[in-house]
């Protein structure tokens, strides 16, 4: 992409949200003047530039910076695609910030299905912990442009990038990217499973080395032809090259003088959960670590004390023998199967929006696990039939919002689980769904789980 006259141009932001917000603020800090249109109609934008979709198809753009989340064939996109106007995601415009103002910033990126959050964190929190100006950022922390714009001046970026960026995005060029996995999700979104996948390993296209799991057929299949350097990852022992597991050591073979020996990254016990999930988490943010050169004893000591955020794998209360855990982030199967095969005996609270996924290959994978399940949301179904079809005794609960005070659906949850549970249980929330059907967010789910257990569970 050819780089873009700011000032004084006249730009269009489709999506009024946080990026949407982000990029307007940048553009009109360098002179643009800037017109914003959204669906939702934000209300926090609404007088700072917004318009219809009407208007803004009449209208002559410079450029258009489109928000994650538009899709492809949006009557209005195809409307300014034929028209020839230039079409770039908040990324593409972050890059072009950043060679003009920042050109030693180095970026490191991550996708993949599940655990790019944690990945991300964990990684800037090494690089840190290495003495190196770093920061988290994408779809967790700031926007990428608003780091680059950053005063603090930041010498790598560790980006979170979801495939709707990736579709988006043209220019940027990465050091180092990790794909942590790749499983059904967003195919509504995309219009097919082989068309998310697509959208996820293009970062490659981009990139200098890449940070491969092993352990995902998907993964190695769709990145068999590249020809960048690869290292893959795995929970099993690694091969010259390679990153990965042996009993309860993590070590390195590829970022060593001679492959033929190993160094050490950490220990299980470092990992904190050392939930299989997140230790090929912490072997991904490890091998980001080590190839911008950050020594294996730091890393360790990073892992240490690193603690993942709110909503992943949550311990909220132990109790009577019973663990209560927030999973909510976990909105697709991929992510809930991980956490549901941590536990053996649990109590499951799951459903939402399915955004499109197959709960099949989920329930075959986990019903040994399931005791019992209750059930929300506008998708549950697709969860209740196929545990009647593949494992019908599990008991399974519906429980309905009832219109009423704000909590009191969750409320209902957590006294439907708490009346089936008996010692040496897990109740977990990892819904295997998107949470907008019936909640703010993914956040706003897990805090109303977590606030009522501590209310209502008895100690």
């Amino acid at each position: 992409m050819k780089s873009l006259d700011i000032q004084g141009a006249h730009v269009l932001i489709l999506g009024a949200g946080v990026t949407g917000a982000a990029v307007s603020r940048a553009l009109r800090g360098h002179g643009a003047d800037v017109s914003i249109v959204d669906e939702k109609k934000s209300a926090s934008l609404i007088d700072s530039g917004l318009i219809s979709l009407e208007s803004a198809s009449t209208r002559h753009w410079s450029f258009v910076v489109v928000s994650p989340g538009w899709r492809a064939n949006h009557p209005l996109i195809n409307f300014l695609r034929d028209a020839g106007i230039p079409l770039i995601s908040e990324i593409d415009l972050a890059w072009q910030f950043k060679v003009e103002i920042a050109p030693h910033q180095i970026w490191l990126g991550v996708t993949g299905t599940n655990g790019k959050t944690t990945t991300v964190e964990m990684a800037a929190a090494m690089l840190k912990a290495g003495g190196l100006r770093a920061v988290a950022c994408g779809n967790v922390g700031d926007t990428v442009i608003e780091a680059v714009l950053s005063e603090e001046k930041f010498d790598y970026l560790v980006i979170e990038l979801s495939s709707f960026q990736l579709q988006w995005s043209e220019s940027p060029e990465f050091a180092t990217t990790a794909i942590l996995n790749i499983a059904d999700d967003h195919v509504d979104w995309h219009g097919g499973f082989e068309e998310y996948i697509s959208a996820k390993v293009r970062i490659l296209n981009h990139s200098e080395m890449a940070i491969l799991n092993a352990d995902d057929g998907i993964v190695v299949r769709s990145t068999q032809y590249w020809r960048g350097r690869k290292v893959f990852f795995s929970l099993d022992a690694p091969a010259e090259g390679e990153l990965g597991l042996v009993e309860n050591l993590l070590v390195d073979r590829a970022f060593v003088v001679d492959p033929r020996e190993a160094s050490l990254i950490a220990e299980l016990d470092d990992v904190h959960p050392s939930v299989p999930h997140n230790v090929s988490n912490a072997l991904a943010a490890a091998g980001l670590a080590l190839s911008v050169g950050v020594p294996h004893s730091i890393i360790r000591n990073s892992l240490q004390v690193f603690r993942p955020g709110r909503h992943r794998i949550e311990m909220v209360m132990q109790n009577r023998g019973i663990t209560w855990i927030n999973d909510s982030k976990a909105t697709n199967p991929h992510a809930a199967a991980a956490s549901l095969m941590a536990h053996d005996s649990i109590i499951w609270i799951a459903g939402g929006l399915a955004k499109g996924s197959d709960m099949r290959e989920l329930i075959a994978k986990t019903k040994g696990r399931i005791r019992a399940a209750i059930l929300i949301g506008e998708d549950r179904e697709l969860i209740g039939t196929q545990l009647a079809l593949q494992s019908p005794s599990v008991q399974i609960v519906r429980v309905d919002a009832d219109g009423a005070e704000s909590g009191s659906l969750m409320e209902k949850v957590v006294l439907a689980a708490e009346s089936l549970t008996r010692s040496g249980d897990t109740v977990l929330l990892a819904p295997a769904c998107a949470s907008m059907d019936q909640f703010i967010s993914y956040a706003d789910r897990g805090d109303q789980f977590v606030g009522a257990v501590k209310k209502l569970v008895r100690r």
